[in-house]
């Protein structure tokens, strides 16, 4: 048996994920691309580290973080009356958390591919950086931002040491694909195990296809924990 409601959480938290990234990665990587500060190279090893840590590890500092002993799960349990951990909410959390060099990182590399002739163009004729921003750098980093979302979407559907910890695995609530496919698998039910397996390996080989087709001539290479 499909399991339906595993398949909508699991959209709707990669969908969630995509778009919040979109508002905090742009500016971020906006920042990062023309930035001269010493900072820099902090801020983008800080960025990264989702991609080299074990999911488990960021998991259990979150789970920590978001615990309702803390000021952040505390903060959250008095003005919701639930909690952090083991809901939807720290699921978006920790996917944002977890995905954010997935959007950040192609979005660096199509701003700073802009170069600074159009932006210094556009500033000698008295425009302002917003419009600039939206007018020029927003248009000439269309495929950057296409990838970038891309490539977060299905990373977030991707999840599942992460989710497991902070989310657990809540039927209707943070049972997302990944954990009803580990159940399966568990429980010796290998029937619905290799359909929901089967379906996110032809959702990743698409995915990936579209990416590199979007980057044929510099393809984007990003490597993470499972």
């Amino acid at each position: 048996m499909i399991e339906v409601s595993a398949i909508l959480i699991t959209l709707q938290l990669a969908l969630i994920t995509t778009l919040v990234l979109l508002v905090i990665a742009t500016p971020l990587a906006w920042w990062l691309a023309t930035t001269r500060s010493a900072l820099k190279p902090a801020i983008e090893a800080i960025t990264a580290l989702p991609l080299v840590m074990p999911p488990t590890v960021i998991g259990f500092y979150l789970l920590l973080l978001l615990s309702p002993n803390q000021p952040l799960g505390s903060f959250w349990v008095q003005m919701t009356g639930e909690t952090l951990t083991f809901s939807f909410t720290g699921l978006v959390l920790a996917s944002l958390i977890y995905s954010l060099p997935f959007m950040v990182q192609p979005l660096t590399a199509a701003f700073t591919q802009i170069g600074a002739l159009a932006l210094e163009t556009a500033a000698s004729l008295g425009a302002h950086p917003v419009h600039i921003f939206w007018s020029i750098v927003v248009p000439l980093s269309a495929r950057g931002f296409v990838t970038a979302s891309v490539l977060t979407f299905a990373h977030t559907i991707g999840e599942f040491g992460i989710v497991l910890m902070v989310g657990g695995n809540i039927p209707g609530e943070t049972r997302v694909v990944s954990i009803a496919i580990y159940e399966q698998v568990e429980t010796l039910n290998y029937a619905d195990a290799h359909v929901l397996s089967a379906s996110l390996l032809i959702f990743a080989f698409v995915v990936l296809a579209l990416v590199y087709t979007l980057n044929k001539q510099s393809p984007l290479r990003l490597t993470a924990n499972a």
